[in-house]
């Protein structure tokens, strides 16, 4: 069994080191031409610059070797945070029960395709429940939080008949994490719990419930509220927000807030606020509401490949934070009221009863 798992990491090893292979051999030949050939240590110019030659061949050699290992490491690496990506964001269906979506995100991390914001939307016999959040920080460190709070939501969102016992599971998803997390920051004997949790990490999250008829049904978790693109973009209203996931307890109590509808034709806006703040090089914020309100009853997919080429250009390509965006506009056909079919009479109203 040893040997069996010391193969592939042998073959990997001499993988990385084969584009050495050849400027090695070069500096064993330069090596040898130097103290092993008496014509190499003859007097004069033209032996020196022989041997300057060979020196620099194997040099240049070498360093394009390093070169070529490098750009093939880096390679797998992107394509590795590619490959995770696609696995912890993966992409949105066009449609979902009569809903067109679009979604995407943009890493603050340089180099780096994924970040500390989390998004999803999954059709459930309740409707179609979407949610977005942000962890605190960005890049790779905060992975292990969006991997506790999708995984979760992905289960929970079709078995919780009720949003209030999705943002629930959610919490408890997050306190183990948490819990894993600070147990290997600061271990504690006989396997209790650290004395020190791992407590600046939390999540701001809002959870949408987009039911048949349109009405939405938000949960808002110390996260920015979204926007309703109709005749003009507005921030709707969500009722009073729980605090963040991570930093208190759940009240016993959550209820759903369902003022708010959308209507056929209007669109649905969910962002993180590294979309509102935003900065260019004179400290002003991104105007993510005007962006929104820029072109009326635009495609979600092109409203969010606009407002990141906004914001990019907004920010010179330095964003200080990442940002996400998720869309969902409502392509169901209103139903218009259907008239009374010939041959049925209207029952008559009852007599009154004054005269």
């Amino acid at each position: 069994m040893i040997r069996t798992r010391s193969l592939p990491a042998d073959g990997s090893r001499l993988r990385r080191l084969a584009p050495l292979a050849l400027p090695t051999t070069w500096g064993a030949v330069a090596v040898a031409w130097k103290y092993g050939c008496p014509l190499a240590r003859q007097p004069g110019l033209p032996m020196r610059i022989a041997t300057g030659v060979v020196f620099l061949t194997v040099g240049l050699g070498m360093v394009l070797g390093v070169r070529h290992g490098l750009v093939r490491e880096l390679a797998r690496v992107r394509a590795v945070a590619a490959a995770t990506q696609r696995v912890l964001l993966r992409p949105l269906p066009a449609r979902l029960d009569g809903l067109a979506l679009a979604a995407g995100q943009l890493s603050a991390s340089r180099g780096a395709s994924v970040g500390g914001d989390l998004y999803e939307a999954v059709a459930t016999p309740y409707g179609v429940r979407l949610v977005i959040g942000d962890v605190r920080g960005h890049g790779l460190p905060a992975l292990g939080a969006v991997v506790a709070v999708l995984g979760s939501f992905r289960e929970a969102a079709h078995d919780e008949p009720e949003l209030a016992g999705v943002l629930r599971r959610l919490e408890r998803a997050l306190e183990r994490h948490l819990r894993e997390r600070a147990r290997e920051e600061h271990p504690a004997r006989a396997g209790a719990d650290p004395e020190h949790p791992a407590a600046e990490e939390f999540v701001t999250l809002l959870l949408v419930e987009v039911r048949s008829d349109g009405r939405l049904a938000v949960l808002n978790c110390g996260h920015p509220g979204p926007y309703r693109l109709g005749k003009r973009a507005e921030r709707l209203a969500v009722g009073e927000p729980l605090p963040p996931l991570g930093v208190l307890p759940l009240p016993a109590g959550i209820v759903p807030d369902t003022a708010a509808r959308l209507l056929p034709g209007e669109t649905l806006v969910l962002h993180t606020d590294g979309a509102e703040e935003a900065r260019d090089r004179r400290g002003r914020f991104f105007a993510l509401d005007a962006a929104l309100a820029g072109v009326p009853g635009e495609a979600p997919a092109s409203l969010v490949r606009r407002v990141h080429e906004e914001l990019l250009h907004h920010t010179g390509g330095r964003l200080a934070d990442d940002v996400a965006l998720l869309v969902v506009r409502n392509d169901r056909v209103r139903v218009p009221a259907q008239p009374a079919e010939p041959g049925l009479r209207r029952p008559r109203p009852a007599p009154s009863s004054h005269r």
